[in-house]
């Protein structure tokens, strides 16, 4: 799993992901993933890069978006292959955290 963060001064970061969201994959993004969730105001997790994600790549997704949601802010995927996109529709996720085409459309989400 590689994880790269840009995340400037600014409210909101992006973290791409690439390679597969098992559970070695989702120790890797564990502390990253949260401690923006704990900082920022919004996190775009990009996953066009992203092969497979399981429940525990999913657990931790859903936990930042709980900790952005609870001061106003939001987390929002942006491009999932359909195999991802079917997995986090069907688990009830993209309530949580929204579904998105592009980086545009999350800003506006966030914003």
């Amino acid at each position: 799993m590689q994880i790269t963060i840009s995340d400037g001064a600014g409210p909101i970061a992006k973290v791409c992901l690439v390679g597969k969201i098992d559970i070695a994959g989702a120790e890797v993004i564990a502390t990253p993933i949260a401690t923006l969730a704990g900082s920022k105001r919004g996190v775009i997790v990009d996953l066009s890069g992203v092969t497979l994600i399981s429940s525990i790549g999913i657990r931790h997704l859903v936990s930042a978006a709980k900790t952005l949601s609870r001061k106003g802010g939001k987390l929002v995927v942006v491009n999932p292959n359909d195999h991802v996109k079917d997995v986090l529709v069907t688990t009830g996720v993209d309530d949580l955290m929204p579904i998105v085409a592009n980086d545009s459309e999350a800003h506006i989400l966030i914003d």
